[in-house]
């Protein structure tokens, strides 16, 4: 937003943007409109850039304001391209049954497929440690139980451009490999998310010291895109998207505060819940 004066009057003026166009005669332009492309990375099948259109492409670096985030997948499967074209959304309750019948059984044919290779392999320093922001010190040791583990490490989400603070998503990979989803969280592990969300927001304000405790959320997805347990961390000005919205985000604390009031054992859990969530119909679960 931008104030300043008309006719010497007062004014506001709000820029918003528009829709994305969709026309095929566009969609066939982009790529010969680009001015500038920035590179992000990329991890096996998986590139990142960001994009400037139009204008000069002899821009200075200070000059670049990318409008354009891409993702390109080469080489894609037959999943990804129906993940990623127009479909309809449902939403749908998974119930305890569902989940265990029908969710459960796909996330693991998902883990025995490898694709989940590339997070193993980013946990694992092979890949993608240039973009790793902050890893914990090596509290885990030989032989220590998965439930006492508290190692992470913070990456940059594919849609923050690494600069706005205000804008700052960050995605924290947990060490441990027993946490596929927030459905294996149970009450024994009340007291590790406790001090899992300590950690991750003295990680988050060490490396962006302007940034305070306040100004942070963290949540997870329901569905999460894959099946390993991490955790977002956004600033709380961060526009409200399809990634924070109701059936999909699910805040930390509500989940351990779910966990406490919950009957049962230490192995009780968010798998005895039904879930309510967003569902597009090209999806595997869906079909």
């Amino acid at each position: 937003s931008l104030v300043g004066t008309i006719d010497q009057e007062p004014a506001l003026l709000v820029l918003e943007r528009a829709p994305f166009p969709t026309s095929e005669d566009y969609l066939a332009s982009i790529s010969s409109s680009l001015a500038q492309l920035r590179n992000l990375g990329a991890n096996d099948i998986y590139h990142w850039y960001m994009a400037q259109s139009g204008g000069s492409r002899d821009r200075k670096d200070d000059e670049f304001h990318a409008d354009l985030k891409i993702n390109l997948i080469c080489p894609c499967t037959d999943k990804h391209v129906k993940k990623y074209s127009k479909q309809g959304v449902r939403f749908v309750t998974e119930t305890p049954s569902i989940y265990k019948d029908h969710v459960r059984p796909l996330m693991q044919t998902n883990r025995d497929q490898g694709r989940l290779n590339w997070v193993f392999n980013i946990l694992d320093g092979k890949t993608e440690v240039e973009d790793v922001i902050f890893r914990t010190k090596p509290w885990d040791v030989p032989g220590q139980a998965e439930d006492d583990k508290e190692g992470f490490l913070l990456l940059p989400d594919l849609n923050w451009d690494r600069k706005t603070l205000d804008a700052l998503h960050l995605l924290a990979l947990v060490e441990r490999r027993d946490l596929w989803s927030l459905r294996d969280l149970r009450k024994k592990h009340i007291a590790w998310l406790k001090k899992m969300k300590e950690h991750l927001l003295d990680a988050a304000t060490e490396t962006y010291p302007s940034i305070e405790r306040d100004q942070i959320k963290l949540y997870v997805h329901y569905q999460p895109t894959y099946h390993h347990l991490h955790i977002h961390i956004v600033h709380v000005a961060l526009e409200a998207g399809a990634t924070q919205a109701t059936g999909k985000a699910v805040g930390l604390e509500s989940i351990f505060e779910t966990l406490e009031v919950m009957d049962g054992g230490n192995e009780d859990g968010m798998d005895r819940l039904s879930m309510s969530y967003t569902l597009g119909e090209a999806s595997e679960l869906w079909e």
